[in-house]
């Protein structure tokens, strides 16, 4: 499936929970995120295990404690904790997850990446759901072009 594909059916999710948020937001990427979606009209959760708040909004410590779920995950931590995130993801049912990747070594695991598509979930293991669709702006956009093109965003998923 095309990345741009899969960023469409991840953004079209009711509710999606933004892992790796931080209490200190300053420019953290987690947190720049987690506020632009939730000020584009996502419903949004953010899960931190040491924040009982974030942003002004509750923080849960892990997609287990979410209450009602959620449907999608953005894993913004790094990569060391993806695997433990994508078998959260895997027991709470949730069937889109996107490991987040821009200029740094991002969120993303391989391991994670095959364990989750060999349960069925639609992962996408690069880029940032900023880059696409409505939560886009034009730096972002930029940012997709040229992270595809040096492989940091993946083509297909």
């Amino acid at each position: 499936m095309k990345t741009a594909d899969a960023a469409a059916e991840f953004l079209s999710q009711r509710r999606i929970a933004v892992t790796g948020v931080s209490r200190t937001p300053a420019s953290h990427g987690a947190n720049v995120v987690y506020k632009t979606l939730r000020d584009k009209g996502y419903e949004v959760v953010a899960v931190n295990p040491n924040a009982t708040t974030v942003e002004g909004d509750p923080c849960y410590p892990d997609l287990a404690s979410v209450p009602g779920g959620v449907d999608a995950v953005v894993i913004a931590t790094g990569p060391d904790h993806a695997d433990e995130t994508m078998q959260q993801a895997m027991d709470a049912g949730v069937g889109h997850v996107w490991m987040h990747r821009s200029v740094d070594k991002g969120s993303v695991s391989a391991t994670a990446t095959a364990l989750g598509r060999s349960h069925g979930i639609t992962v996408i293991d690069g880029g940032c759901p900023l880059m696409y669709g409505a939560a886009s702006d034009p730096g972002h956009r930029f940012m997709c072009r040229l992270f595809t093109l040096t492989g940091r965003v993946p083509r297909k998923v």
